[in-house]
């Protein structure tokens, strides 16, 4: 990763003394965690020890279900490949299971409504070798919600989607991913099994301060569900992959979409979107976090202000670490916060579209046309409240919205036979330059009398006593 400023000597220390905190009241063995500002890895922090050392960044830990974002992307190449579509079913394209209708997009956003685990015995202590077969991971009776209805976790969808991946490819899940994801980003420290430096996953006496070591098998199918060892320094780098986006793997376009909530869950705010998770608030962070028998990890963007945070504990149940991201995000912001980006002129005017600015009405509700660069346009209220879009030029005379209410929709601009602009289309809503203007375009015509004061008259004034 690239060299950048280094944080402040205060901020260090305040991440350092969160760190230390987690590790001592969520009572872990270890923890290390990592921030990313811009794309550069500018503080490692650690606590504990792993085989009486403290850890490093190249420490591995198992980080459990961000396994799932891995297979996210993947499933997203093969999108962007055209070898897929999001909305096609699983029997598509890995034929022969008992969920075979539900759709590639229904299993990457947690909404296919089947089971959350296999079959007994519980598939994160148990050797992959008891499902020889893909199907093996799937009970008689997956199908417990109805599909598409309902944000309903689960691990056995993880696993069909990277035998879907495999099929695909036609070699391993793990060849696939190495060669696809850990190769281009250079992620030689992310494997499926455990690579010296490791730590050990240990499960803490809930009334002792006593240790028990955990186990660790190759899960088999099961392995995309939440399989992957990875350290600070690597898991960094996917994180800023995952911010920046990069065309040898999968674009920013595609990673902005992976990061969108498909589905809300049972939180207040927020929602899964494919293979990640978004928290709603003032700073919303999106990511994922993991758990394996022994280990817990978290990753998380604060997209807005280019910050990234990774975090992995050695201990089964403990620390809280998206609590500790949150945390260490709201350090980092209000200690450091960033520059916003300088603002410039454009480059040049265009008359035709410097014209479309300023007011314009939805009826009597008033809003504002903004130009902006590279013939974008901003649709801003001017009231309480509104509906509010950029849009981004298509043809000629017409924009598509990008984000809010409108995203989309189509703009145009509408000319009379002169040329002249008579109105603003937006998806059959009709914006005119003055409340109700009397053009004959505004839906249901408008009363020729026009605007009038109180349709009663002016009362007489109270007589004098």
């Amino acid at each position: 990763m690239s060299d950048a400023p280094r944080l402040l000597e205060s901020t260090r220390r305040a991440l350092d003394h969160r760190l230390a905190r987690a590790q001592a009241e969520g009572r872990a063995p270890s923890l290390a965690a990592g921030l990313v500002r811009d794309g550069s890895l500018v503080w490692t922090g650690a606590a504990g020890s792993v085989d009486g050392a403290p850890p490093t960044p190249d420490t591995q830990y198992r980080i459990g279900s961000i396994t799932k974002t891995f297979v996210a992307v993947l499933v997203l190449r093969l999108r962007d490949e055209g070898l897929l579509d999001l909305d096609d079913a699983l029997e598509t394209h890995l034929p022969g299971t008992t969920v075979g209708d539900r759709t590639v997009l229904q299993l990457l956003s947690h909404t296919a409504g089947i089971a959350s685990e296999t079959p007994t015995p519980w598939w994160e202590r148990t050797d992959g070798a008891l499902r020889p077969q893909v199907a093996d991971v799937l009970g008689p009776e997956p199908r417990i919600l109805r599909r598409g209805r309902h944000f309903h976790y689960s691990n056995p969808g993880f696993a069909l989607l990277g035998a879907l991946v495999a099929r695909r490819r036609g070699r391993s899940f793990g060849e696939v991913l190495a060669a696809e994801v850990l190769e281009p980003l250079g992620l030689r420290r992310t494997t499926l099994m455990p690579a010296a430096p490791h730590a050990q996953g240990f499960a803490v006496h809930p009334w002792a301060d006593l240790l028990l070591p955990e186990p660790a098998h190759d899960s088999g199918w099961m392995a995309p569900a939440g399989q992957l060892w990875s350290t600070v320094e690597d898991l960094s780098r996917f994180a800023s992959f995952l911010l920046d986006g990069d065309d040898r793997v999968l674009p920013l376009d595609s990673l902005r979409e992976m990061r969108e909530p498909v589905a809300g869950t049972e939180a207040e705010s927020g929602g899964y979107g494919l293979g990640m998770q978004a928290s709603g608030g003032p700073h919303p962070l999106v990511g994922h976090g993991g758990s394996m028998p022994g280990f817990l990890a978290g990753l998380d963007l604060a997209v807005d202000d280019g910050l990234a945070f990774v975090a992995f504990a050695n201990v089964t149940a403990g620390p809280d670490l998206g609590g500790l991201i949150e945390d260490l995000a709201e350090v980092v912001r209000t200690a450091e916060p960033r520059f916003p980006q300088a603002w410039k002129p454009l480059p040049e005017a265009d008359p035709e579209l410097l014209a479309l600015t300023g007011p314009w009405y939805w009826g009597a509700t008033p809003y504002a046309v903004k130009l902006q660069a590279d013939r974008h346009l901003e649709l801003v209220t001017l009231a309480a409240r509104g509906r509010e879009s950029r849009f981004g030029p298509e043809g000629e005379g017409t924009w598509t919205g990008l984000d809010g209410y409108y995203r989309g929709e189509t703009l145009t601009v509408v000319r009379d036979a002169a040329g002249a602009v008579t109105h603003l289309d937006l998806g059959s809503f009709v914006l005119t330059r003055a409340p109700y203007a009397p053009t004959g375009v505004v839906p249901g015509g408008v009363d020729p009398a026009g605007w009038t004061g109180d349709p009663e008259g002016t009362p007489d004034p109270p007589a004098e006593r």
